[in-house]
């Protein structure tokens, strides 16, 4: 069965304490969520993020089918990156580092997940026609939301000759 890859960086013009702030919290994950799935923490997400953390969610991912999701943080450090991964819900594999690095004028967040679908030779035909988009569907979501809570970032480029290092 294949392993797909989704891979996701973004800049945001803010520090690591507030970027790592905001998404090691799991109550935040509902924000950075597109409303039609219907995404609601069940029980997990009353402290702060810690290896070990068990956390449930309910979510409706496609056609208005409610599936329960159980992901643990296997990985952490501090200001620095954290690992979620499947433990139950829709996907026969799903394992999600999380990375932050500071940058200058900001932070660079990178996201790459590893995942499998269900559903054997039927899963992999559906992955293109169904999966893959709404992946990349919800995670240009989060780019849209983050930028919106925290600001565009600018990368800084000297638009004049004179600004210019010399």
């Amino acid at each position: 069965m294949k392993i797909y890859r989704l891979h996701k960086k973004q800049n945001l013009p803010i520090s690591v304490d507030r970027a790592w702030g905001f998404l090691s919290d799991p109550k935040n994950l509902k924000t950075i969520t597109p409303d039609y799935m219907g995404f609601h923490i069940l029980s997990g997400a009353d402290r702060a993020m810690y290896a070990g953390q068990i956390i449930q969610y309910v979510v409706t991912p496609i056609l208005g089918i409610k599936t329960k999701w159980v992901t643990e943080i296997t990985h952490i450090t501090n200001k620095q990156y954290f690992v979620d991964e499947q433990r139950f819900g829709p996907y026969a594999l799903w394992h999600h580092k999380h990375f932050i690095k500071e940058i200058k004028g900001g932070v660079e967040m990178e996201d790459i997940v590893d995942y499998k679908v269900p559903f054997g030779f039927l899963g992999q035909w559906m992955h293109p026609i169904l999966v893959e988009p709404k992946l990349n569907e919800i995670f240009n979501y989060r780019t849209k939301k983050l930028e919106a809570l925290f600001g565009k970032y600018e990368s800084n480029i000297p638009n004049d000759k004179n600004d210019r290092p010399h």
